[in-house]
């Protein structure tokens, strides 16, 4: 009998520290708001991620959180955060999910490269709160300007192409012209948009990656032409001809959009690039494809000005 009780107080004791373990456990789980947030790799030539929980519940309180973040070095040297070097926060405004970042005027002793870094993790950290889409960045009460002396103005997350690793001065900025759909989906409307971009890839590998994203929510009155969940194998040009190799899934639309003018989006935007006048698409390697069982492939396609609306 007094076997049988020492037993059952064995396995109570068990189960009641097992529960404790549990218990302790649910305490450790973080609780907010998930976020990405971007800080400056150690090295000074790439922006990277860590995910951070947020407590508060409004966008104020959410965006002192984030900016207190950006200003607190790490414990340990994985990255650096871009509040720094004297930098300061003066004023904050909100308005119309639009925020006005006034900084204090150490913003202006930050070298060309440390600069791009800094506005880069700025601007994709605090467009993570919601509420937030986009950021303008005033320095002592004037608008950030570029080096022709024109104001930046307001800033989106996507406007920053994340590197790979290579070294930030390989960024430049470009315009480059694309076309998307007009809403009956029967002819194209040009677009023109400016961007930092890597120079280790492609021009003509950025402009397909830019037409996959669509026009965005910021530009009105267009709409997407190819499936956003393509994957964009290579491209390579050659002889004045670009060869654009999809994944299958580009032969599935997902928008009402005449076949031909999804196939010219991608045709003018290439040629709208020096050096390429005619481009060749291939479905997994292949040219020996119908797309939307309408348009053969192995056709080498020229600019075609007449769907342009």
């Amino acid at each position: 009998m007094k076997k049988c009780k020492l037993y059952r107080f064995g396995v109570l004791f068990v189960m009641l520290l097992l529960l404790g373990m549990l218990t302790g456990c649910k305490e450790e789980e973080t609780e907010g708001t998930a976020i990405m947030m971007s800080y400056i790799g150690a090295q000074n030539n790439k922006v990277v991620e860590k995910e951070v929980y947020l407590l508060g519940e409004s966008v104020e309180a959410q965006l002192e959180e984030v900016l207190t973040l950006l200003a607190t070095a790490p414990k340990k040297l994985e990255y650096q955060v871009p509040i720094s070097q004297g930098i300061t926060v003066l004023t904050t405004n909100i308005t119309n999910n639009s925020l006005v970042l006034n900084l204090s005027k150490e913003y202006k002793q930050l070298n060309t490269l440390m600069e791009i870094l800094t506005r880069a993790s700025l601007v994709k950290s605090i467009t993570q709160i919601e509420g937030i889409d986009s950021v303008t960045i005033h320095i002592d009460g004037e608008p950030l300007r570029d080096s022709l002396d024109k104001a930046i103005g307001a800033m989106t997350a996507d406007m920053f192409i994340d590197n790979a690793g290579e070294e930030i001065s390989t960024y430049e900025k470009v315009t480059i012209r694309l076309y998307f759909a007009n809403e009956a989906g029967d002819g194209l409307i040009a677009v023109d948009r400016s961007k930092a971009y890597n120079t280790n890839i492609s021009l003509d590998k950025f402009v397909v990656e830019e037409l996959l994203k669509g026009p965005g929510t910021t530009t009105h009155g267009v709409y997407p032409t190819i499936n956003p969940d393509t994957k964009l194998i290579s491209t390579l040009v050659k002889d004045n001809t670009c060869y654009v190799n999809f994944d299958s899934t580009f032969l599935t639309q997902v928008y009402e959009v005449k076949a031909e003018v999804a196939i010219y989006s991608i045709v003018n935007s290439l040629c709208e690039l020096p050096g390429i006048d005619r481009v060749q698409i291939l479905v997994a390697g292949s040219t020996d494809v119908m797309f939307r069982e309408v348009i053969p492939l192995t056709t080498v396609f020229s600019r075609d000005l007449n769907y342009i609306k």
